[in-house]
């Protein structure tokens, strides 16, 4: 009887040492040896891919902003954002797809409406958008809604508002928007894209120095 409770104990002893070994490795050493691996080589991504402006923080190169003026370059449409029905106490958007299919009367409609406003918006004094050159980015959400990065394609149709509207000329507006456009990942992985904060803010600078 005694020799049973002792191996008892022993075992008991033997798997709560195990316990705390494990405890601390994986739940203090091994968090702590991954932070500080993320924070020396990657210290941008791992603190959420900030950009900032004169100093302070405006957002991340990794969500899209809705809401600029015509002043500026405009991000893709956010239709797949869906609205914050559960905690109403805080204002928060729920990241999504529209999961309409591509012949939903309803996403037909805000297509057409979109693409009218693009060329709308976009036409200037001395250059006429014409439909055909609206691409898809320009009237349609991501599939989360939140997509930081326009089409070159999209860009470039921009240029002459935004030129217009800041008194500035249209090569060198064109000139920003390629030094923003970045290729394919590794050189084949996605599309050629633009950062349209981080074009934004190249513009607010070069306002800034005009």
């Amino acid at each position: 009887m005694n020799n049973s409770l002792a191996n008892t104990a022993r075992l008991l002893w033997a798997g709560l040492r195990a316990l705390l070994v494990l405890t601390l490795l994986t739940g203090v050493v091994y968090p702590l040896a991954v932070t500080g691996v993320a924070q020396g080589l990657f210290h941008d991504k791992a603190n959420g891919s900030e950009v900032r402006m004169a100093g302070k923080v405006v957002g991340s190169s990794l969500i899209g902003q809705q809401g600029y003026s015509l002043d500026y370059f405009q991000s893709r449409p956010a239709n797949g954002l869906g609205e914050n029905s559960v905690n109403t106490q805080y204002k928060l958007l729920l990241s999504g797809a529209t999961n309409l299919s591509a012949d939903n009367k309803n996403l037909v409609k805000s297509v057409e409406e979109a693409k009218a406003k693009v060329v709308k918006d976009n036409s200037t004094a001395d250059y006429t958008v014409k439909p055909s050159q609206v691409p898809a980015d320009a009237v349609t959400s991501s599939g989360s809604g939140l997509d930081p990065d326009i089409s070159p394609a999209y860009a470039d149709l921009q240029v002459h508002r935004v030129a217009e509207r800041n008194g500035l000329t249209v090569a060198r507006v064109q000139k920003l928007v390629d030094e923003h456009t970045d290729g394919r990942t590794l050189g084949f992985i996605g599309e050629p894209r633009v950062n349209v904060l981080e074009l934004n803010i190249a513009l607010e600078e070069l306002l800034a120095k005009s």
